[in-house]
């Protein structure tokens, strides 16, 4: 069967350095598969590249058989790739269920010009409720993002990105600042996730990672050193010696 994303060779360099060094590297559908290593290792550039944020060195790009890497941003999003960012990214001024209605106005691609109206088409606003529902966030709809916790946060961003429809989600960093009641309760709600999208996830939290990931690809120094189950990264030598020894003794040493 075809992965659903497919990566070869991809390498990406800012002068003379080298922040990803020919990266290999396949997500498969219902799959959720990590990306782990330290701090500097490339993680974030390697998922700018998949969004279309930045272009690539050298490499290819393919998401559901089809060649992407020219591919701008707004349309790998149309064919079903969202991203949450490590810093959430909502309209803190505006309701939980606002931000969402603005991101299914996005993915319809309704005239901002129309603003009053959409926000408050019966339509949209049940949509909106079911996916707020969906992420746990189903008695915060009416509250504004700014007075949600950092965890609600994130919950609402990842109601946002689903209501683009995508096939895959690219979640960077998502238990970052979260204590461990909160963390517990992201990982039961992205676990959920992969029943209808394939994931990719950039994490620091161990913790989360081997709870979620069916597969793991260690990054260091801009080049993927292993790859394969929860079980063989954790026993590689090599991955203990130049990453999850240092992550023990905290999460971005």
């Amino acid at each position: 069967m075809n992965p659903i994303l497919r990566v070869r060779g991809l390498s990406k360099a800012f002068g003379g350095v080298l922040a990803n060094n020919a990266i290999d590297l396949d997500v498969g559908n219902g799959e959720i598969h990590a990306i782990i290593g330290p701090n500097g290792a490339g993680k974030t550039t390697l998922v700018a590249q998949l969004t279309g944020e930045i272009a690539p060195t050298a490499g290819s790009i393919e998401f559901n058989n089809r060649d992407i890497v020219r591919l701008p941003m707004h349309r790998r999003a149309a064919l079903g790739i969202a991203r949450c960012y490590q810093i959430t990214s909502v309209f803190v001024d505006f309701p939980a269920l606002d931000n969402v209605i603005i991101s299914l106005m996005a993915r319809e691609q309704i005239l901002w010009r129309w603003w009053r109206r959409p926000l408050s088409d019966p339509d949209l606003m049940k949509r909106a409720e079911t996916l707020l529902e969906k992420v746990g966030l189903a008695g915060r709809m009416y509250i504004v993002a700014a007075d949600l916790s950092h965890g609600e946060r994130r919950q609402l961003e990842l109601a946002m990105a689903l209501a683009t429809e995508p096939t895959l989600l690219l979640l960077d960093e998502p238990m970052a600042g979260m204590g461990p009641a909160e963390t517990r309760s992201l990982i039961q709600l992205i676990a959920g996730l992969r029943q209808h999208h394939s994931i990719l996830l950039i994490e620091h939290d161990m913790e989360a990672v081997f709870a979620l990931a069916g597969r793991i690809s260690v990054l260091v120094n801009g080049s993927v050193i292993a790859s394969g189950a929860p079980a063989a990264i954790a026993a590689d030598r090599r991955v203990q010696d130049a990453y999850l020894a240092t992550e023990a003794a905290g999460p971005h040493a």
